[in-house]
């Protein structure tokens, strides 16, 4: 595993963005882990996910690309920060843009996209949080492609949840789901495979954070939602 994915892992834990324990998630799953991108919330929190978020798509998809995408309302920082980050750690200037979840309809900037107005021609990369199902996609994409004649070259998230996306095929996840369904690379900075291997019965933060009893609990989960 490289070692900017090591330190991500910890680092969400260290910012309280990635726990454990028991949870209801959005899709009415009972989860043993949840991911928060909302709890990064201090400055030096912010420099850090835009650094890890720009290592991560370079490695991806290079720097071939005019845009970032970030869906509202958790995108919108998650565009800046990583725009910010790409711009100092490889000197691409890369343009961030949004949605509006209501659209304007005075001033200049009027119209339904926050920050860059994205044209035909433009590459995007679009980023998000976390992509559980892939619902959000539904939403995301045709935003995107309502903008022109632009290409989508790729999704990434934090995390890879590894769970199955909405068909319920069994045999891919919901990353590579959203990849089949509309025709772009999707990646993850890490996976929970990732986060299990770095983290099981290993001291994180001073303490053993995926122990035996919750390592149980998440194979029990898998076994309901994860692939095969």
């Amino acid at each position: 595993m490289e070692a900017y994915k090591s330190e991500f892992i910890e680092f969400m834990v260290e910012s309280d963005v990635l726990k454990f324990g028991d949870f209801t998630l959005k899709s009415g799953r009972k989860s043993p882990f949840f991911m928060n991108a909302g709890a990064y919330v201090t400055g030096g929190q912010l420099k850090r996910l835009g650094e890890y978020y720009a290592k991560a798509i370079y490695a991806a998809y290079g720097d071939d690309f005019d845009v970032l995408f970030g869906p509202a309302y958790k995108g919108i920082p998650l565009a800046c920060v990583t725009a910010i980050a790409f711009s100092e750690l490889y000197g691409k200037e890369i343009k961030y843009c949004s949605n509006r979840k209501e659209e304007k309809d005075h001033g200049a900037d009027k119209g339904g996209l926050l920050g860059y107005q994205i044209q035909d021609g433009d590459r995007v990369v679009m980023i998000e949080d976390v992509t559980t199902s892939g619902k959000s996609m539904e939403e995301t994409v045709p935003i995107v492609r309502a903008q022109g004649d632009v290409t989508i070259v790729g999704l990434m998230v934090s995390l890879n949840r590894q769970e199955v996306g909405l068909s319920g095929d069994k045999s891919m996840t919901a990353l590579d789901e959203v990849a089949k369904t509309y025709g772009f690379a999707t990646n993850a900075i890490v996976s929970m495979s990732d986060v299990v291997e770095h983290l099981y019965n290993k001291p994180c933060q001073g303490k053993i954070i995926i122990d035996d009893q919750m390592k149980g609990a998440i194979d029990t989960y898998y076994e309901a939602y994860g692939v095969q």
